[in-house]
């Protein structure tokens, strides 16, 4: 595949993974809007809300009227034989034909009124599933971009720790040439280029796989991708206080959200169990027409024809007294299915608890961690300048200076990656308390390729 390095132009100060903006290159927001439309997965889940919308006229349904009509034609071939002295022997073909129209209306059926209210629950929920296919869309989206910023930017520093070390490499040759250094000089700077050159591999290996993770979300590979390319201001979560997260996540993540939907559903379907042994009330009518038509008589009897009407309106009652033990059993099944949903719910409360203790800590912590990187470089780079002065006055060989600028470029990675996990944590503590929108996304697309 096609590598081209990005531009990176960050302050040494800061050396995140900053991409410089170019008219091509896309941002955090176009990619999220393409996979709206291109991610098979928050499709299917928008298939299934789609899907879920039906239960509810369904349910409704079993409350309304209902008209049926049945229609037969046939034809009718009797033959009877009258034993007398003599016997008799009737044989006659004619056509039957006949229609009935029947409607009824529930007057009372309870168990169909709970599963109207099982079914608002049921499509309630499947709002909050949606919304947190949404949610996840975001993080993924989000996580992916970064990933692939990180992942050029370690080829960027790979690339210039080559070209830093190369250079080093052409000194030591020309100080040894000239009987200034001895040979160890060359040999240390040798293997550290040998070193850095394997490296590329890997790096542009791990630029691959983040690409392709990017393309199954968007359904394409992606073109040059905006960088942060400025000094960007560490903003601390309000308020900043885990308990208050944790307590808005136990009240309003999604998936308690869809756990206590599954709770509310199982206890009414307690209820239905029970209401099924009720006896149900309907208002019924029929209207029915039959006709017989005329045919050949073969012997004795003569032809015939008739019609007939049949209007019926009245009230029916049924009660299923007993079956078995039916009613009971599924009456117990149902109870079990509650006491599952209920630990179901618990358990999704202290999973949104820790989801959203991790994402504070993540977000408090990467806060320090990145201003304690942002110190760890700027000593880094006084560290490499004066172990090159050393060098120069002889008091620091070239290994010493080839590790030291290790450090300066390894520190620089950190800080990019310290940063990164900061802005995702910031995303999975607003997911974790159900808060996550697009606006989130927006804010953090502001500070790109500006």
């Amino acid at each position: 595949m096609r590598r081209r390095l990005l531009a990176y132009a960050l302050p040494a100060s800061l050396a995140l993974a900053g991409i410089a903006g170019t008219a091509a290159a896309e941002d955090l927001i176009q990619i999220y809007r393409e996979a709206l439309a291109n991610d098979p997965v928050l499709s299917s889940a928008r298939a299934t809300w789609i899907a879920t919308q039906e239960a509810v006229p369904q349910a409704r349904a079993a409350l309304l009227p209902s008209v049926n009509l049945a229609a037969s034609a046939n034809l009718q071939d009797v033959v009877q034989n009258v034993h007398t002295d003599p016997t008799s022997r009737f044989h006659q073909n004619y056509g039957q034909f006949g229609y009935t129209v029947s409607a009824s209306q529930p007057l009372f059926r309870l168990q169909n009124k709970i599963a109207l209210d099982q079914a608002k629950q049921q499509v309630g929920q499947g709002d909050y599933v949606l919304s947190s296919a949404d949610q996840d869309l975001i993080l993924r989206v989000t996580q992916a971009y970064l990933d692939v910023l990180l992942a050029q930017f370690n080829i960027e520093l790979n690339e210039s720790q080559k070209a830093a070390v190369s250079e080093n490499l052409a000194q030591a040759k020309r100080n040894f040439e000239v009987g200034v250094a001895t040979i160890t000089d060359t040999n240390d700077a040798q293997a550290k280029y040998d070193q850095i050159v394997a490296q590329q591999v890997s790096v542009y290996n791990d630029l691959d796989n983040k690409l392709a993770a990017l393309r199954a979300i968007i359904g394409r590979f992606p073109r040059d991708l905006k960088g942060f390319n400025r000094q960007f201001q560490i903003e601390m979560p309000s308020p900043n206080e885990a308990e208050n997260w944790l307590a808005q996540a136990v009240a309003n993540n999604l998936q308690v959200r869809i756990a206590q939907a599954n709770f509310d559903i199982a206890t009414l379907e307690v209820d239905r169990q029970r209401a099924a042994n009720f006896p149900t009330l309907d208002l019924v009518a029929s209207f029915n027409q039959a006709y017989a038509g005329a045919g050949s008589t073969v012997t004795v009897s003569s032809a015939f024809s008739s019609d007939s009407r049949l209007a019926i309106v009245g009230v029916q009652m049924n009660w299923s007294i007993y079956q078995g033990g039916l009613f009971d059993s599924r009456v117990r099944q149902a109870v079990a299915n509650q006491d599952a949903a209920r630990l179901n719910l618990d358990s999704a409360r202290r999973s949104a608890q820790l989801a959203a203790q991790v994402a504070f800590t993540g977000v408090s912590g990467g806060a320090a961690q990145v201003k304690a990187f942002e110190q760890a470089l700027k000593s880094a780079q006084v560290s490499y300048d004066s172990t090159k002065l050393g060098l120069e006055v002889g008091v620091r060989t070239n290994l010493d200076v080839l590790n030291q600028q290790q450090q300066v470029f390894q520190t620089r990675f950190n800080l990019a990656q310290a940063y990164y996990n900061f802005v995702i944590s910031g995303l999975r503590l607003k997911a974790a308390v159900g808060s996550l929108t697009e606006a989130d996304l927006e804010e953090i697309n502001r500070k790109l390729g500006a």
